[in-house]
């Protein structure tokens, strides 16, 4: 089961610069922290075994939080409060429509 995104969580630990430099590998879009709203539909269709990352590999470990980027068509994961920004790790939210 996912952390809880909340103060205590990751996002008191996202540094407010970093994001500010941040971007996609693929898009060069900004990237924003995905909100607990999103993150719990996220985690649904990742335990419902319907979401795939850009490598192909279907995606089964529930996130603790996610990037998005700014046209919210694709998200990072964050691993250990760690940004995992590769392009074969990112996940096209297109499979949820």
């Amino acid at each position: 089961m996912p952390k809880e995104n909340t103060k205590e969580g990751y996002n008191n630990n996202m540094d407010k610069y970093l994001l500010t430099i941040l971007q996609c590998p693929i898009s060069k879009k900004g990237l924003n922290i995905l909100k607990k709203d999103q993150l719990a539909k996220i985690n649904s269709a990742i335990e419902g075994g319907v979401l795939m990352n850009h490598g192909g590999i279907l995606v089964a470990e529930q996130l603790d939080a996610a990037l998005i980027t700014d046209d919210g068509k694709r998200i990072y994961p964050v691993i250990d409060d760690i940004p995992v920004l590769l392009e074969e790790e990112s996940i096209s939210l297109e499979q949820l429509t």
